[in-house]
């Protein structure tokens, strides 16, 4: 997915999953005419597949609290100049489509060698875009803490890998999430390289979640998914008690957000089935199991949200912003825009915003870039993000995970010659909660996260009560322990 802000196209550029690598552009080679700015021709995608020891060792983890948190690094944003840019300053493609960073932030980027066009520094963010120029930006990554409960590995063999994946992780690099991902955990802790993504989970959904070794298998069981031959079993604790018999939930879901990833009952949505099955209630919750038949995004936390039992500590559809009857029956008595400024407040006073994966910055940000960055995660879309524009929707997979990044603003030119000037880098002391030792680690005299302190999310604020239990093709089954949430004595 595209992220807007540090980058200077936007786009973190490195392949996902089974996707190939842009390389950088070829040296110099022919002669310029006086005045002309030569732009070398663009390299056709290496055959490199997936991530590698390179992406892996970018940095380290380390825990603490119940978390697992990652040392900042440098990163280095890349991509090719988009078409609408062409004949457009850097400078004019930053103020209107990157407004997440003030233009100081880039002047000063640009003096500290930061930015670079076909590998060489930019020294004038008024230089003209051409057809072709490629763009890289090197930032200071700061990613959010996810649970340290490990990923535990059900099933490897010559075709498959499949895991229990636990809330809070996503699945794959996206937004401000890159080593915290359960594709960068598996490359790093257990060896497993270049997995095809079959299917995706929810950032805070936990579960089963399978990947294929080889692109044969992938394909194959992408067949299954399309000819709905794939069985989904979910289990979850809902608000209330949740009627005995078997309930089938057919209404429509619309997205409202791609940027927040909110959606909701609509008629003018894509269709859907959810079928639910109570399996116990212990006088104020119920534990349910669902079967979804179609793979909407949010599917059953929306079904859930409409048959008027919420997931219990579902960070978006038992919220208070919703109105009294939290959207019960699809009544919301609110505009899309009134209703996400008002899930983002309540967010925001409890200090959660985190949780919906965005910053307070991000919502500062009203950038007018509608390109998708990545086609392998998004398809074309009119609809207009009412918090931000720079949007596209995921496929329609089981779950959503947009997570878009803005870096926060400076606010001043001369606090950034401050910055900029100050060559003496602090150092920000980290526990190491295996060994003990505190690390020292660089601070970045650009990046404003190295300044700010956030309250860490509680380990309990990253597990929400929605666990893919059972998974089942032609010829597989994959089957996850039931969750402690989910056994019929569980008080909370």
């Amino acid at each position: 997915e595209e992220e807007p802000g540090p980058g200077p196209a936007g786009g973190e550029e490195e392949p996902g999953p089974g996707e190939k690598e842009e390389a950088a552009p070829a040296p110099k080679k022919r002669r310029l005419a006086a005045g002309e700015r030569y732009v070398p021709p663009p390299r056709k995608l290496s055959t490199g597949v997936s991530f590698g020891a390179a992406h892996f060792a970018e940095t380290s983890y380390y825990f603490e609290g119940g978390l697992r948190k990652v040392r900042p690094y440098y990163f280095d944003f890349r991509t090719y100049c988009k078409g609408r840019w062409v004949g457009r300053s850097l400078l004019h493609v930053f103020s209107t489509e990157f407004r997440a960073q003030p233009l100081a932030y880039y002047r000063a980027a640009a003096r500290a060698g930061r930015l670079r066009l076909n590998e060489e520094p930019v020294r004038d963010l008024d230089v003209v875009l051409k057809n072709n120029d490629f763009l890289r930006n090197t930032v200071h990554r700061h990613e959010p803490p996810v649970t340290a409960q490990p990923i535990q590995i059900l099933v490897e063999d010559n075709e498959m890998v499949v895991v229990d994946k636990p809330s809070s992780l996503p699945v794959h690099p996206c937004g401000r999430f890159r080593h915290n991902t359960v594709i960068f955990i598996l490359g790093k802790e257990h060896d497993l390289k270049e997995l095809h993504t079959i299917h995706r989970l929810d950032r805070m959904t936990s579960g089963v979640l399978m990947f294929a070794k080889t692109a044969e298998v992938s394909k194959r069981i992408d067949e299954q998914v399309r000819e709905r031959q794939l069985e989904k079993e979910y289990v979850c604790r809902v608000v209330g008690e949740f009627p005995e018999h078997e309930v089938v939930c057919e209404e429509p879901i619309l997205v409202v957000s791609y940027k927040v990833g909110v959606c909701r009952v609509d008629p003018k949505g894509k269709p859907c089935k959810t079928i639910f099955q109570r399996l116990s209630y212990n006088g104020k919750t119920s534990v349910v199991k669902c079967l979804p038949r179609t793979g909407r995004t949010h599917q059953i936390r929306v079904h859930l949200q409409y048959l008027g039992h919420p997931i219990v500590n579902d960070p978006i559809y038992n919220m208070e912003a919703w109105g009294p009857d939290r959207g019960k029956g699809g009544k919301i008595d609110k505009t899309d825009e009134e209703l996400l400024k008002a899930l983002v407040e309540e967010h925001r006073s409890k200090q959660s915003l985190d949780i919906l994966g965005i910053l307070e910055e991000d919502l500062n940000s009203s950038a007018e870039n509608k390109d998708c960055g990545n086609s392998s995660d998004c398809t074309k879309s009119a609809q207009a993000d009412p918090i931000n524009e720079n949007s596209c929707p995921a496929k329609d997979t089981k779950d959503l995970e947009r997570n878009d990044t803005a870096a926060c603003p400076l606010n001043s030119d001369t606090n950034l010659e401050t910055l900029e000037k100050n060559k003496e880098l602090g150092s920000c002391e980290i526990q190491d909660g295996q060994t003990g030792e505190k690390s020292s680690e660089e601070k970045d005299p650009l990046c404003v996260e190295c300044k700010i302190t956030r309250r860490d999310p509680s380990p309990k604020e990253l597990v929400m009560y929605l666990h893919a239990l059972r998974y089942k093709g032609a010829e597989f089954e994959y089957c996850s322990k039931m969750p402690e949430w989910a056994m019929e004595d569980w008080e909370e």
